[in-house]
């Protein structure tokens, strides 16, 4: 299965990870973003950092659900998100801890 294929079993649609910013909005939050391997489809995750003792860890991939996914309609966020979902899928492996 490539980047952006679906897994035909369990439906659902492999991203990489491509960005993790913190919120402006939030303290202690943290957004992931995934991506398809051609850029055209994202996912988002959010994370709350509120202690050092809970391990949440933060995978190179994950198969998101199809209704989870949006459009990304921006040419350039689609242009960097695939080069950084190329990437990723190039170096690691999709349960390789980020």
């Amino acid at each position: 299965m490539t980047g952006s294929e679906v897994d035909a079993e369990a439906e659902r649609v492999r991203m990489w990870l491509v960005e993790r910013t913190y919120s402006d909005d939030e303290q202690n939050m943290v957004i992931l973003t995934y991506a398809t391997a051609d850029g055209e489809r994202y996912f988002r995750k959010e994370r709350a950092l509120t202690s050092f003792t809970d391990v949440r860890d933060t995978t190179a991939a994950v198969d998101a659900a199809p209704e989870n996914v949006g459009v990304v309609d921006d040419p350039a966020d689609r242009e960097r998100y695939a080069a950084e979902a190329e990437r990723m899928a190039a170096e690691h492996d999709p349960d390789d801890v980020i």
